[in-house]
C-alpha cells in the first residue's frame, strides 16, 4: 500500500489511491462556479467538503444540502488541507487565501484579479508549489499548465490571446449592426455581461489574465501597473468602424499580446482587426491562445474560457493535483531572453 505524500509539513492522501482518509476542503464563494464545484465534489469520495464560506447564507443555492454547507463563519476554513477560492476580487477572499497559505497549506484559486494585482504576496508560496491556479485563465481550457510546463522547453517569441468572452459576445452583435450600448444591454440581459461591465469591456479582465500568463512564460517581474497602462477596451468602438472592417473581410476582437519591443517584453490588451478565418477570431465564451516559441513553433489552444462547468473543471483538476501533493505551476526564475528583433504580429493581425 502506498504511503501518504508529505509536502510543506502537510500530509495529503493521494487522490489516485481510491481509499483512505479523504482530503478535507473548504470553498470560498458559492456563485456559478462554486455551485458547480460543489456538484462535482458530490461524486468525488476522495474529498470531504466541510463548508462553503459566503456573504449571504440565506440566499438559495443550486446544490442539495446547501443549508448545512454555507456559512459566514470563517472558522470553517481552519483545519482543511486544501482551500478553494472562487469568490474573486482583491479583498477579503484574497486575504483569507493568503492566511491559509501562510499556514503552509495548499490553495486552489480561480482569482485572476488577486493573482495579477497582489502577486508579490502569493509569490513565496507559489515558489513552494502550493498555489494552483489553472482555472484563473481560460477556465478549464489548459493555458497556465501548458505555459508553465511543456512550453518551458522553448524560448518564447510571442503570445496572442482572446481572453474575454463577454467582449466576444458584444463585438459579434456589433458585427450585425448593433451599437455598443445596445449590444451591451443585450449581453447583460442574456447573462453574458455583469451589471457593472467595466472589468470586461474596459479590457481589465483580459489584462489580469494576460499578466498571469506573462509572468509564467516571459518575465516574472511583469507588473500589473505596466499591463493596466497598456490596456484599451472596446467601449469606444462604433458599429460603423466594425462595418468598415467587415467590408474588408475582417472582424474586430479584443486581443492580449506579449511581444518583444526595443529589447524588452511588452504586454498590451486592445481591439485589433483579424481576417475572417483567423484562429483568434472566436465567438461567444470561446477563448484562444497562440504561443510562438523556438524551437517548438506556434502552438494553438482553444476552448471554453468561462462558465460554471468549464471553470469548475479546471478547479477540480487543480484540487486533484494539490491533494496528491504535487506542485502547482512554478514561477520563472528570471526573464526569458528577448529576441534581438521585434516580434512580428500574428499573421493577419492589424492594429486599429
Amino acid at each position: 500500500m502506498k504511503q501518504a505524500v508529505t509536502t510543506n509539513q502537510v500530509t495529503y492522501q493521494t487522490a489516485r489511491r481510491g481509499g483512505g482518509k479523504p482530503t478535507k476542503v473548504a470553498l470560498i464563494g458559492a456563485g456559478t462556479v462554486g455551485e458547480e464545484v460543489v456538484r462535482l465534489l458530490r461524486n468525488r469520495p476522495e474529498f470531504e467538503l466541510v463548508g462553503v464560506l459566503v456573504r449571504d447564507p440565506a440566499r438559495e443555492r443550486a446544490f442539495t444540502g446547501w443549508q448545512e454547507l454555507v456559512t459566514t463563519n470563517e472558522d470553517v476554513l481552519a483545519g482543511v488541507d486544501v482551500l478553494v477560492e472562487v469568490a474573486g476580487g482583491t479583498g477579503n477572499a484574497a486575504d483569507l487565501s493568503l492566511r491559509h497559505l501562510a499556514a503552509g497549506k495548499q490553495l486552489v484559486t480561480a482569482n485572476k484579479a488577486a493573482l495579477a494585482e497582489r502577486w508579490a504576496e502569493y509569490l513565496p508560496h507559489a515558489e513552494e508549489g502550493r498555489v494552483h491556479f489553472e482555472a484563473a485563465v481560460m477556465a478549464g481550457t489548459p493555458a497556465v499548465g501548458v505555459l508553465a510546463g511543456a512550453l518551458r522547453g522553448s524560448a518564447p517569441v510571442s503570445l496572442h490571446a482572446v481572453l474575454n468572452g463577454t467582449c466576444n459576445v458584444i463585438l459579434a452583435m456589433m458585427d450585425e449592426g448593433s451599437s455598443f450600448a445596445a449590444a451591451l444591454a443585450e449581453a447583460q440581459r442574456l447573462g453574458f455581461a455583469e451589471a457593472d461591465p467595466t472589468l470586461d469591456v474596459g479590457g481589465f479582465d483580459a489584462a489580469h489574465k494576460l499578466t498571469v500568463l506573462g509572468r509564467l512564460a516571459f518575465d516574472p517581474a511583469l507588473t500589473w501597473q505596466a499591463v493596466h497602462g497598456a490596456t484599451r477596451g472596446i467601449s469606444d468602438l462604433t458599429e460603423q468602424a466594425l462595418a468598415a472592417q467587415a467590408q474588408r473581410g475582417r472582424r474586430v476582437r479584443l486581443i492580449g499580446s506579449i511581444v518583444a519591443n526595443s529589447g524588452r517584453w511588452e504586454a498590451q490588451v486592445r481591439p485589433v482587426s483579424l481576417p475572417v478565418g483567423h484562429p483568434l477570431l472566436t465567438t461567444g465564451g470561446t477563448n484562444a491562445l497562440l504561443f510562438t516559441g523556438d524551437p517548438v513553433g506556434t502552438v494553438y489552444v482553444r476552448g471554453a474560457g468561462a462558465g460554471g462547468g468549464s471553470t469548475a473543471s479546471g478547479v477540480l483538476a487543480d484540487m486533484l493535483t494539490a491533494a496528491a501533493g504535487s506542485s502547482g505551476p512554478r514561477p520563472l526564475a528570471s526573464a526569458a531572453p528577448v529576441p534581438l528583433t521585434a516580434s512580428e504580429a500574428s499573421d493577419g493581425v492589424e492594429e486599429l
